[in-house]
């Protein structure tokens, strides 16, 4: 009986570790996740001009370890990937993503993989928080602040 409570913990706290909870017009919701899919697709894809056009005109980035990025020039500058690697898998995986009129709040894991010229490869995962703006009918990020954890 012990083992099997145990057991069910286990299995509730794994459940609950990443449940989503998404609140709000879920038309606006659907298409907040649509982004945040075609980001996805567009770091895969390495297309700069797509990654910039993904943020506001006075976007931030807090990148990992990094000063705070402002404005288009930094985050192409930021989003200009190198020839020696390329980023082969990524994915966001969001716990709750909340819409408020225009604006909405969206937070979650990410995980993705690089490949390097020399055939190796790096795999990584972290967390992120993105506050969203609606820019003439469009979602597009305001705020991006991501931070890596430890692979298992």
């Amino acid at each position: 009986m012990k083992h099997l409570l145990s057991l069910i913990i286990l299995i509730a706290c794994s459940y609950s570790a990443f449940a989503q909870n998404f609140i709000g017009d879920q038309k606006e919701l659907k298409a907040i996740m649509a982004k945040a899919e075609q980001f996805s697709q567009d770091v895969m894809n390495g297309d700069t001009e797509k990654l910039v056009a993904a943020y506001t005109d006075d976007a931030k980035l807090f990148p990992t370890n990094r000063e705070i990025l402002a404005g288009t020039d930094s985050i192409r500058v930021y989003w200009t990937f190198s020839e020696n690697s390329k980023i082969t898998y990524h994915k966001l995986t969001p716990l709750e993503i909340k819409v408020v009129g225009d604006e909405a709040y969206d937070y979650g894991y990410y995980e993705g993989t690089s490949s390097f010229a020399d055939g190796s490869e790096s795999h990584w995962k972290g967390k992120y928080v993105v506050i969203w703006k609606k820019v003439d009918g469009e979602w597009k990020m305001y705020l991006d602040i991501w931070n890596s954890i430890p692979n298992s």
